[in-house]
């Protein structure tokens, strides 16, 4: 029987159904035991699992993945929280240096089964040095897996997924979508890493969006169709590394357009790469230009009202797809 519950619970879920099930799970970072995480996503962990396996650290990036990333050379699954995805910048060299490329080095011989999970993203008035959309820096790492769910179910079953691979996953949540809500199956989710879902079928226009941009674009679908008569499909990427291309791109040679809504500042965000893929595979199924709606080439300002102009709206992805369509 499927159960409705919020995002934010989703983590503390997620994080459980896995040390359940595989005692060699453990989970580190700063004030995630006693204090349940600085979103409270964590609640509850510290008194299932217990001091050693759930573990507050000093307030030390490199500490935090230093230690994560030795424990998962020695046969552990350790899961370390960066709280803020804007601190990966003073841990980077950890992740994009060592973590991403000690499998590779080693011919294989060494693998770094390793979750790095951390609160991602704009909307909750933060300002500009709390509310970046990072998972770009991570997906042009080569060897790293890059995920970022949009609602509680796939959250579970894709950190399920990402715990389980023998690669390192960089896991990014959305922190304005923690208090939303969503219903999940009963018993063990566990989805698979690469694959896009389609959320809203779709006729005239293919719109691919993700993590907190997903509930953003469904809104303006809606719209679309009832205020234009375009008929928008929906496409949440919930995985870009890997990029499930076929689900994107068999979208767009039936709709023929396709507008891509991201987060990220616009200079080298995500749905470059995704436009460029579709520019390349299907050129000759297009009847309109490729089209990304992103956050401009600036910093995430703290204003209510500034922050809510720069980041892509319903309104702008309705203004904007209507446009292109004609």
């Amino acid at each position: 029987m499927a159960e409705l519950i919020t995002y934010r619970e989703a983590v503390s879920r997620a994080i459980a159904q896995e040390m359940r099930r595989d005692e060699s799970v453990v989970f580190l970072g700063e004030d995630v035991a006693a204090a349940g995480g600085v979103f409270k996503a964590t609640k509850g962990l510290l008194d299932e699992f217990g001091g050693v396996r759930v573990r507050d650290t000093p307030i030390s990036e490199e500490a935090i993945l230093g230690a994560a990333m030795g424990a998962a050379m020695t046969g552990m699954r350790p899961i370390a929280e960066i709280m803020f995805s804007d601190f990966l910048a003073t841990c980077w060299d950890i992740v994009a240096v060592e973590i991403a490329k000690t499998r590779y080095m080693t011919a294989g011989q060494t693998n770094l089964p390793l979750v790095i999970r951390t609160a991602n993203g704009g909307g909750l008035r933060f300002g500009a040095q709390h509310s970046q959309a990072v998972e770009n820096w991570a997906m042009m790492i080569p060897g790293l897996k890059v995920v970022a769910p949009s609602n509680p179910a796939d959250l579970i079953g894709l950190f399920a997924a990402a715990v389980r691979s023998d690669d390192p996953v960089m896991f990014f949540e959305q922190k304005s979508l923690y208090p939303t809500k969503g219903e999940i199956p009963a018993g063990e989710i566990v989805d698979e890493l690469g694959t896009a879902k389609v959320v809203r079928k779709g006729d005239d226009v293919t719109v691919v969006a993700l993590a907190s941009m997903v509930p953003r674009a469904v809104d303006a679908a809606e719209r679309l169709q009832s205020e234009h008569g375009i008929s928008a499909e929906v496409i949440d990427v919930r995985s870009l590394v890997p990029l499930d291309t076929r689900t994107i791109l068999s979208s767009v040679s039936r709709t023929s357009r396709l507008a891509t809504v991201e987060e990220n500042p616009r200079l080298c965000g995500w749905g470059a790469e995704v436009v460029s893929i579709a520019g390349e595979e299907c050129f000759w199924d297009l009847d309109a230009p490729l089209t990304r709606i992103t956050t401009p080439h600036i910093p995430l300002p703290s204003s209510d009202s500034l922050e809510d102009e720069v980041l892509p709206s319903v309104q702008r992805i309705v203004e904007t797809v209507a446009k292109m369509t004609g």
